[in-house]
């Protein structure tokens, strides 16, 4: 009897043990799986865009690193290289060879008008003068020649020409313009510089379709 309850004791804790192995062996595989959840904060990390953007942000190899040196680079060739537009201000002006005389005849005739760069950089011009012929009575805007304005570069202290072209007045021609003065607007300028007029009274046709007295433009 004693034997027997032995053996039915020792089948009971063997039968007890692999119970026990078995609840292990389940909460081991539990465990595997709920490893699975564990490791999506990795993923989300191997993926993560914030962390990734801050990088790009301050990585000097990236394009928004890279960028800045290039834009700096560009300014200062602009800088360099690049000349703004001439202001009335910085600008000298004066007639053309001869001393700024004309003849005497009563052919249509051309005078140059010289603008020079008085400042220590280099500057632009591009497109005609507003050029206003004075008198006692009134005032007289040229119109425009027929001919393309081309780009300028004055480097600083050298000059351009731009050219009046009119017809004197002489008795018997028509309506006498007393011309004393010539204001003188530089291209995209608001601010004017007088000057006298050496060329004396000229035919007043302001009101023609092509009048004999008109400005060409700078540098033409």
């Amino acid at each position: 009897m004693r034997l027997l309850h032995a053996a039915t004791a020792l089948a009971a804790t063997s039968a007890l043990a692999v119970t026990l192995t078995a609840c292990g062996g389940d909460s081991v595989a539990s465990g595997g799986q709920s490893s699975a959840p564990a490791s999506s904060p990795s993923a989300s990390v191997s993926s993560g865009t914030p962390a990734d953007h801050a990088a790009a942000t301050q990585d000097p190899g990236s394009s928004a690193g890279a960028g800045s040196p290039g834009t700096g680079g560009t300014a200062v060739s602009t800088g360099r290289n690049g000349a703004g537009r001439c202001h009335t201000a910085g600008l000298g002006f004066s007639f053309g060879s001869g001393d700024g005389k004309v003849s005497s005849s009563d052919d249509q005739q051309r005078l140059a008008v010289v603008l020079k760069n008085k400042t220590s950089a280099a500057c632009t011009l591009q497109g005609f003068p507003g050029v206003d012929l004075k008198s006692s009575s009134g005032s007289w805007s040229l119109a425009r020649s027929s001919v393309t304005p081309k780009k300028v570069t004055l480097a600083a202290g050298s000059s351009t020409t731009f050219t009046i072209t009119f017809l004197p007045w002489t008795q018997g021609s028509g309506t006498e313009f007393k011309a004393t003065s010539v204001v003188i607007t530089p291209p995209n300028e608001t601010t004017s510089t007088t000057l006298t007029w050496p060329g004396g009274s000229v035919l007043l046709q302001d009101g023609a379709t092509h009048p004999g007295t008109y400005t060409g433009p700078v540098g033409g």
